[in-house]
């Protein structure tokens, strides 16, 4: 019965299905001294765990390099934040409006003069838009006789 149902936590165990409770009774199985030969093949996965827990890391680390340089890379690190914000208040400064009088003429002539000058203008620009609009006439026109 208890090798039916290590067998089949095994399958489990391969297709990624099992709970903590369920590894840790597998641990346990294959760390006892009766494993079934046929399943002797799955006790290096689980004895594994085993000596990786008693593994001890004795190597010393060297932390002298970040108590030496702390002070100077925090104060270069404030000076690069520093010149980072100074260009970009430099680059981004809102541009000046100039603001001018517009459309205002003390001289009632002169007043005349510019209204007539923009009058011109304007009627040039609504006499190109008649014209596109003729051609487009005429393109109906056309189009009728065709197509009747």
């Amino acid at each position: 019965m208890e090798l039916t149902k290590i067998e089949h936590l095994i399958e489990k165990y391969l297709e990624a299905k099992t709970s903590i409770a369920d590894e840790n009774e597998l641990r346990m199985y294959f760390s006892s001294p009766n494993v079934a030969q046929h399943l002797k093949q799955y006790s290096v996965i689980f004895g594994y765990y085993k000596q990786a827990k008693q593994e001890v890391h004795t190597a010393k680390i060297d932390l002298s390099f970040s108590k030496k340089y702390n002070k100077w890379l925090s104060i270069a690190a404030a000076a690069v934040v520093l010149f980072g914000v100074g260009i970009f208040y430099v680059t981004n400064k809102p541009q000046e409006v100039v603001v001018t009088d517009l459309g205002t003429f003390s001289n009632p002539e002169q007043a005349l003069k510019e209204t007539q000058k923009a009058l011109a203008m304007l009627s040039n620009h609504v006499n190109v838009g008649i014209e596109s609009v003729n051609y487009v006439t005429e393109y109906q026109k056309s189009k009728e006789r065709i197509f009747n």
